[in-house]
């Protein structure tokens, strides 16, 4: 039997003003998998969040960073959407030896609200894996988009092609 080609892993996150969703791809880059919510502020400290970002660039060696985008229904970006674009450009200044990218987040809170209630979590249950929920479907959307366009997780020039939107 032949195996399979190891990938490199992206790493996703949904970026709110309370907390923080995570997923990371398996090691073949099939599919996003929530590992953690982080919460923004922590013991008073505002980026407390970023020493478990930098736990899991060790543990995950991501090729890729993917940041959700909240881009509004419209199609225009409103100041979330202008708030996370200037914290990426941060991270990349911080972290200039990863790559980070950009994507569209549009209704994946929503979506992932709507499975919780369906599978009748808790409220309390909910809030705390909403977010981790939304990381992995802004990544496995991300992952659907490069397969349909036939791209490889390292190919930068791909996205162009298909995150226009």
């Amino acid at each position: 039997m032949e195996r399979a080609e190891k990938m490199e892993r992206v790493l996703a996150l949904d970026i709110g003003s309370v907390r923080i969703g995570v997923a990371v791809t398996d090691p073949l880059g099939i599919f996003a998998q929530g590992i953690a919510v982080w919460q923004v502020h922590e013991g008073g400290r505002r980026d407390a969040w970023r020493e478990r970002f930098d736990a899991c660039l060790a543990r995950y060696d991501p090729a890729l960073v993917l940041v959700g985008l909240p881009i509004r229904t419209n199609g225009v970006r409103g100041p979330e959407a202008e708030h996370i674009s200037a914290l990426t450009d941060e991270l990349r200044v911080a972290y200039p030896d990863r790559r980070f990218e950009l994507w569209d987040e549009r209704y994946t809170t929503t979506i992932a609200q709507r499975a919780l209630l369906e599978g009748d979590v808790s409220r309390r249950k909910r809030r705390e894996r909403v977010d981790k929920i939304a990381a992995a479907l802004i990544l496995q959307n991300w992952l659907e988009a490069r397969a349909a366009f036939g791209c490889k997780i390292t190919e930068s020039s791909c996205s162009a092609s298909f995150n226009k939107r």
